[in-house]
């Protein structure tokens, strides 16, 4: 591994470039106490151009966080709560009739937004959820006959509660197949809950809008640019492919997934793979991919792809669990 850790790639100074987003990590743990991997999960995401699914119980900053990110960042920030009664027009928006020239109007949705927060997007029937497929994938909305491209950068954040909660809906395959990342937001230690009630009794020190920006949207764009250009050596682009390949060929990898998963990683998942793991080594202030990047990234990426069967539930196996079983027998450059 010695021959991946050494080459350096012509571009950017990588370091320079990541010096500000570690700025933007350390303003948000300034309201954000021991969250650490969601508040790099969601600068991975706004790096890589995907969008991520946060699941975890109320009350736990999933929406703080979010809220962070987009005034950090300038962005625009919408939000959506999503409920049993929302209607696919609600997101995406609709057209009117306007009877005094009898002509139609176009009236954009939130989505129509740089980061738009689905607050408990599990809430609402399956048909709402899928007003987002063709947003979050071809970054536009077709109302009518007319196609409306999305602002750029555009980053969904959708939250969701467990499914064993009353009155949750689960997700589509498809759709959360277009998530780059999943997080699961657990409780706070003791010592992080202790130091979010010093914080609280300092006016405004949990106000998110009281946070200056750090960087603009021309910022981020170029990121995303450099990040594109972070080298990664064929052999860990090898690696990637063999994690994928092993959700779906277990035996070929001595990986024990027989009759524990029902769906397999698509290659959207080898993709996403290459992605979030060049915006962790960018983050990291590095201009090449390590394997360690990889491994970082993956249970993020891979879990929400793998869905165990009733068999594994009953192994008390959840994802995570399979996405650790090929991560120990895939071997690594």
């Amino acid at each position: 591994m010695s021959s991946l850790i050494h080459l350096k790639p012509k571009g950017p100074d990588v370091a320079i470039e990541a010096a500000r987003w570690t700025e933007v990590h350390e303003r948000c743990r300034d309201v954000i106490v021991g969250q650490d991997e969601l508040l790099e999960s969601l600068l991975l995401a706004l790096l890589a151009d995907g969008h991520v699914l946060l699941e975890g119980l109320p009350g736990l900053a999933k929406t703080l966080s979010v809220q962070c990110l987009a005034a950090l960042v300038h962005g625009e920030f919408k939000r959506v709560q999503f409920t049993p009664d929302l209607l696919p027009a609600d997101v995406v928006g609709t057209l009117i009739y306007r009877p005094q020239d009898g002509e139609f109007t176009t009236r954009h949705g939130p989505v129509f937004t740089n980061l738009l927060l689905a607050d408990e997007i599990n809430r609402a029937p399956a048909k709402v959820q899928s007003a987002l497929l063709e947003a979050m994938q071809e970054r536009q909305v077709t109302l009518g006959e007319t196609t409306h491209p999305l602002p750029k950068p555009f980053l969904v954040l959708a939250t969701q509660n467990p499914i064993e909660q009353e009155g949750t809906y689960p997700l589509p395959e498809a759709q959360l197949d277009r998530f780059l990342l999943k997080v699961t937001v657990d409780y706070p230690q003791r010592a992080h809950e202790r130091e979010i009630l010093e914080r609280a009794s300092t006016p405004g020190a949990l106000d998110p809008h009281a946070l200056r920006p750090v960087l603009d949207l021309e910022h981020v764009l170029a990121a995303r640019k450099v990040v594109e250009q972070i080298y990664v050596d064929g052999r860990v682009k090898d690696y990637m492919v063999d994690l994928v390949q092993a959700t779906r060929e277990p035996r070929a990898y001595g990986v024990d997934l027989e009759g524990l998963a029902e769906c397999r990683a698509s290659p959207r998942a080898t993709l996403g793979l290459l992605r979030a793991s060049r915006a962790h080594a960018f983050l990291h202030g590095r201009g090449y991919v390590t394997p360690e990047d990889v491994k970082a990234v993956a249970p993020r990426v891979l879990r929400h792809r793998l869905t165990p069967t009733y068999e594994a539930e009953a192994q008390e196996l959840t994802a995570d669990d399979l996405v650790a079983r090929v991560l120990t027998r895939v071997r690594v450059p």
